[in-house]
């Protein structure tokens, strides 16, 4: 399935119904006075975050989604049928904006969460309605009052607690295989990752996480430039970043240090946020390394970087320190969980 992660769509609400004239006419019964019903209200459209969607291709196809009119009141004080509501599914993590003001209306980050978009017409009053002292016989009666009708944008970030980072190349759709039963292609050419990948790590019996794999970002990516750019705001509900960065990379690629450098001015480019993040160094590919020199390889890199955060030494093709890393990973993030939930 093709990854979509941006959609507009046309939300319509349904017109309330209308109020109706009538008086009550029965045999033996004269002067029977006003009995018109009141109109139905509108249907409302609401959007709801559902487990079984993961993207929002569908809406290319179905753009516009209306709720029912309201009937129209009827004799004998009957009121008219409410619309029915409708309700559009669409991913966890769906950002929705007035298409038309740019105004954020809503963020449906957990599964059922439910979000009012367009709200459907108020309903028409019969003539029963205006029967008082004075007029005993009113021929009064409102219209319902239209739905609202909006031009929404979708845009799509991904919940995941690990964010992959790194050069075309650098081994996160390796790494993310590794780790996960998700399977992005994996090839020794650059950008084989081509949209975005979850995979759902279980560290052990009874805790688990979820990791993203974005496109690599290349040199001039805040400007533009490759893909991985087009796709870094899936990075940002993330609580944690690993940097991959390959040691031993072909001689067409750059140097260890300058290509990690170079992802870390476009991410500063990019999002102060998204900079600020906390960020792991994984220096990745070491069994292209003779074991003697892997030590000091990546001691060098270290150095060259003036890194002063955790560093870790893997192979994802073999499966060298990812374990261990793994593990650090999930304790870091229940630490960070068990801080947030603390009272103040």
């Amino acid at each position: 399935m093709k990854f979509v992660d941006e959609a507009e769509i046309r939300v319509e609400a349904g017109d309330g119904g209308n109020g109706v004239v009538g008086f009550r006419r029965e045999k033996y019964i004269p002067l029977g006075g006003p009995d018109g019903g009141d109109g139905g209200d509108g249907g409302s459209v609401y959007l709801i975050a559902a487990e079984n969607v993961n993207t929002l291709v569908d809406f290319r196809y179905h753009s516009v989604h209306r709720a029912e009119h309201g009937q129209k009141g009827m004799g004998g004080k009957c009121t008219g049928k409410k619309g029915s509501d409708c309700y559009v599914s669409v991913p966890p993590g769906t950002l929705v904006f007035d298409a038309e003001t740019e105004e954020k209306m809503g963020d449906l980050t957990t599964v059922g969460e439910t979000l009012l978009v367009a709200k459907g017409g108020f309903h028409g009053l019969g003539n029963t309605r205006f029967k008082s002292s004075v007029n005993r016989a009113p021929q009064k009666a409102t219209q319902g009052t239209p739905g609202e009708h909006r031009q929404l944008k979708l845009e799509l970030k991904l919940i995941a607690d690990v964010g992959l980072l790194g050069m075309p190349n650098a081994g996160k759709s390796c790494f993310i295989r590794s780790v996960s039963s998700a399977k992005p292609k994996v090839a020794e050419y650059p950008f084989t990752t081509l949209h975005p990948n979850l995979g759902v790590v279980k560290v052990d019996e009874f805790r688990s996480l979820v990791v993203a794999d974005i496109p690599g970002v290349i040199e001039g990516a805040a400007d533009g430039a490759g893909l991985g750019m087009q796709f870094l705001k899936h990075l940002s509900r993330t609580g944690l970043l690993l940097h991959l960065v390959d040691v031993e990379p072909y001689e067409t690629m750059l140097p260890p240090v300058e290509s990690a450098r170079k992802i870390i001015k476009e991410v500063e480019k990019w999002s102060d946020e998204l900079a600020n993040k906390p960020r792991w160094l994984v220096l990745n590919k070491v069994d292209r390394l003779q074991e003697e020199e892997i030590e000091s390889r990546c001691q060098a890199i270290v150095d060259e970087l003036a890194w002063d955060g955790p560093v870790f030494r893997i192979s994802a093709l073999k499966g060298n320190g990812v374990r261990e890393l793994m593990f650090a990973v999930m304790d870091y993030l229940q630490q960070q969980r068990e801080e947030a939930n603390e009272p103040d």
